[in-house]
């Protein structure tokens, strides 16, 4: 047989691509995975590790202050993006004419815009003095380790200031309604925090609800002179009487007293 008779042999190799698995899609989901994950994990530690005053500071902290109002309009519907209550026709209808309807209230955005800023300006000068209170960028004008017993947070009813016990470092002496030389340097502070603003001023005086009922159980009228207490020590830093609002007792909570200098503009 000769060699051009020779039988030609053609290999055909099929490529496959395994390298699917290979690359980095599933990469990325992973991370969301893992990021979220670790996100969930941190929820629950914060939970575990922090106070419930802690936990309320943080959600009044994110929480909104300031009402904002949005409006929005549109078009191709029924009205066209009018409204059955305006005055004033606009300018995009075409129509020339006004709409009235019996009834209905002149829309004027003028008071709203001057709430609005009149509740900002209220809410920088509440920060102001929380800033003063707590020494933000400044000196403290009292010790790092009396500022220990104190919380401040912004609430819709205005800006809270608690004066509460330690473990081992109590406000009050135990059983009297005469404040701890700490607890008068405390409230001094308040009251000169209190004189940036001209809010009104609530107090209220905090302790632990005895478990047995008594027949005359000492929490209530012990509650009530701390808070009376706190009120004289607020007057003799410089608050005005007047500014008082209200002052009460509590059997409640553990051993604090709250102070609120309670916001006007709504």
């Amino acid at each position: 047989m000769g060699q051009g008779n020779a039988p030609i042999i053609v290999k055909r190799k099929k490529v496959v691509a395994g390298d699917g698995h290979h690359g980095g899609a599933w990469k990325v989901a992973y991370a969301d995975f893992v990021t979220a994950m670790m996100a969930f994990f941190m929820l629950m530690w914060l939970l575990n590790a922090t106070t419930e005053q802690q936990r309320k500071g943080l959600a009044d902290y994110f929480a909104p202050t300031i009402a904002i109002s949005r409006t929005s309009g549109g078009g191709a519907q029924v009205l066209d993006g009018s409204a059955l209550h305006q005055t004033q026709a606009m300018s995009e209808s075409g129509t020339g004419a006004e709409i009235g309807v019996m009834g209905a209230v002149p829309l004027d955005l003028a008071p709203e815009k001057s709430s609005g800023a009149a509740q900002a300006a209220e809410v920088a000068a509440l920060r102001a003095a929380e800033a003063v209170l707590i020494g933000q960028g400044g000196e403290s004008l009292v010790s790092r380790e009396a500022l220990r017993h104190v919380v401040t947070r912004l609430t819709d009813e205005g800006l809270v200031i608690e004066i509460f016990a330690r473990p081992g470092a109590p406000i009050f002496a135990p059983g009297a309604a005469e404040p701890l030389p700490v607890t008068v340097e405390l409230l001094a502070l308040a009251a000169q925090a209190a004189g940036l603003v001209q809010n009104p001023v609530g107090l209220g005086a905090h302790l632990a609800a005895r478990p047995v009922v008594l027949a005359e159980n000492p929490v209530w009228p012990l509650s009530a002179a701390r808070a009376d207490a706190a009120r004289r020590a607020l007057e003799t830093g410089g608050v005005a009487p007047i500014r008082i609002r209200r002052v009460t007792g509590h059997a409640d909570r553990s051993e604090r007293i709250e102070i609120t200098l309670i916001r006007t503009a709504r």
